[in-house]
């Protein structure tokens, strides 16, 4: 079954690109171009995933998410944005948002943003997830639960949600480029994650990093 969704974009043309991008893997049972008329779909809808822009008229995104997260527990948001200011990105995750994507990035890893929502999971665009590793890091930890990833791959995965390649980390660590694949490899299988940035996001939210 498809996960249920419904967008809330003010720009008429985005809207439609995402409504396109997003047709063959949910089902699109609302849209709305404010804050206010956002919500009345929401609410009545309740749906699977609300993808919500930042810069709404009459309720921006972070009102609107933060009355999600209060009155539809059940409903996961993906935040988008056109750009990628810390403060922005720190309003959208406080508010308790799921996924955060840049309008700027390819229209796939948005479709991807919306599907890991929808399975429960969390998702930062790579540009913005040192600010994520520097804000909510420390918080995590004190949330934590028993983490799956030995010393090692905590240690390498806390290098790539810092954005650092694997050559580089091969150097930090001082072990070979072919251990830092395998260590990604086991921590993508261990997180059930879809990719490297998948991975950070789901190790802060559960305090592993």
């Amino acid at each position: 079954m498809k996960p249920r969704v419904v967008i809330v974009e003010d720009h008429a043309l985005t809207r439609a690109g995402l409504r396109t991008a997003l047709s063959g893997s949910v089902e699109i049972v609302g849209e709305a171009p404010d804050g206010v008329l956002g919500w009345d779909a929401i609410a009545k809808e309740r749906p699977d995933v609300a993808v919500i822009d930042i810069g709404l008229p009459g309720t921006d995104g972070i009102a609107l998410t933060q009355r999600v997260r209060a009155e539809l527990p059940s409903t996961r948001v993906v935040i988008l944005t056109i750009i990628d200011l810390e403060e922005e990105v720190v309003a959208a995750l406080a508010a308790g948002a799921d996924a955060y994507c840049l309008k700027s990035a390819d229209l796939q890893r948005i479709v991807d943003a919306v599907r890991i929502a929808a399975e429960g999971g969390a998702y930062f665009d790579p540009r913005i997830a040192h600010v994520v590793l520097q804000r909510f890091g420390s918080t995590a930890k004190h949330q934590s639960s028993v983490s799956p990833l030995t010393q090692r791959e905590t240690e390498v995965l806390r290098l790539v949600a810092e954005g650092v390649g694997n050559s580089d980390i091969a150097a930090r660590l001082h072990i070979g480029l072919g251990t830092v694949k395998g260590h990604v490899r086991d921590i993508l299988e261990k997180l059930a994650a879809s990719d490297r940035t998948h991975a950070a996001a789901v190790a802060l939210r559960k305090g592993f990093i």
